[in-house]
């Protein structure tokens, strides 16, 4: 029965979903890094981070100035959500020595994103739910290379955090084997007889990127290791990484049924006063896509002091990482 089960889950998930890009799309471990194309030098640097069985989309109408140069992270065993480009190996990359489709193995990405592509020193980085959680885990990993980054936590999985209680009391009788079942169910269900309950009021653009969610990643078992991973994340990260956090913006939805509202603000709140924690009024889980101002203004930015000194320790110490994974 384990053996069906198995093959159940590892069985290819057609993927659904692409918006034409105009841009490079490196391949990095099990996962993707997308580079748009901007008119002229590049005035300041924006790496977006999407959440659980979402798409680097999320991040693209946010941020449509032609000076900015948007960096988009596909997390591992998820499709990459563009049409145009062909993949290819990024000559920088370094193995990954953590499981893939977890919140370790993607913050290993993300890394690697920020020690090579950014080609100015004015650098935001932008997490939406598990997004976040790959953000602070990527701190945790290095965070010498934060010390001039600003980041946007948005509606973010963070320690102590839990799930809605609705969404624990859906997942909590669901075993491995039943996945692949519940992913048909759901992926037939019209979006309107649970969308609104979940996702809040629909616009065009949620309704784009929240039709079926499920076919984000290649296969179930991604699926099933997003969320295992996840909650053993919320329940062991510790508070102590917010103390490398310099610059940036916690966005708090009024509303939330994905994640619990109000373990997520006790969590914010511990982070240092540089760090604002800001009480949106966004009515669910996806608070840009409810509203795109509240992504804050890239002129809060900081200005850069990082040194290239920095970057080259940092990734002589991925390289020895790797070599000791290796060993």
């Amino acid at each position: 029965m384990q053996a069906i089960h198995a093959r159940k889950l590892i069985k290819p998930i057609e993927q659904t979903y692409t918006e034409m890009f105009s841009g490079k799309v490196y391949t990095v471990g099990k996962g993707a890094v997308s580079v748009r194309s901007h008119s002229g030098k590049a005035t300041n640097t924006v790496i977006g981070v999407h959440g659980f069985l979402e798409n680097h989309c999320y991040f693209t109408q946010s941020y449509q100035d032609p000076s900015t140069e948007l960096i988009l992270l596909t997390c591992s065993n998820y499709h990459v959500p563009v049409s145009g480009p062909m993949p290819e190996p990024a000559s920088w990359e370094v193995p990954i020595k953590h499981l893939e489709a977890t919140i370790e193995y993607d913050a290993n990405i993300l890394n690697q994103t920020v020690l090579n592509l950014p080609t100015t020193d004015r650098i935001r980085i932008h997490g939406h739910s598990r997004g976040g959680a790959v953000i602070l885990e990527a701190i945790s990993q290095q965070p010498e290379l934060y010390e001039n980054i600003e980041l946007i936590l948005e509606a973010p999985a963070l320690p102590g955090g839990r799930t809605h209680p609705l969404i624990s009391a859906l997942l909590e009788p669901v075993s491995h084997g039943m996945w692949p079942w519940i992913i048909r169910f759901i992926n037939s269900t019209p979006s309107t007889s649970y969308g609104q309950m979940f996702f809040g009021k629909m616009n065009a653009r949620k309704k784009q990127l929240l039709h079926k969610l499920f076919t984000a990643t290649k296969d179930h078992l991604s699926i099933v290791r997003n969320i295992e991973n996840l909650f053993a994340w919320m329940e062991k990260a510790d508070y102590s990484v917010y103390e490398h956090m310099r610059h940036g913006t916690f966005l708090i939805p009024k509303i939330d049924r994905i994640l619990d509202r109000n373990l997520m603000l006790a969590s914010a709140l511990k982070s240092p006063n540089s760090v604002r924690v800001v009480e949106t009024n966004a009515v669910s889980h996806f608070v840009t896509l409810d509203n795109p101002d509240w992504v804050p203004s890239l002129e809060t930015i900081p200005c850069p002091k990082q040194a290239e000194a920095i970057k080259e320790h940092s990734r002589k110490k991925l390289r020895e990482n790797s070599l000791l994974a290796s060993a």
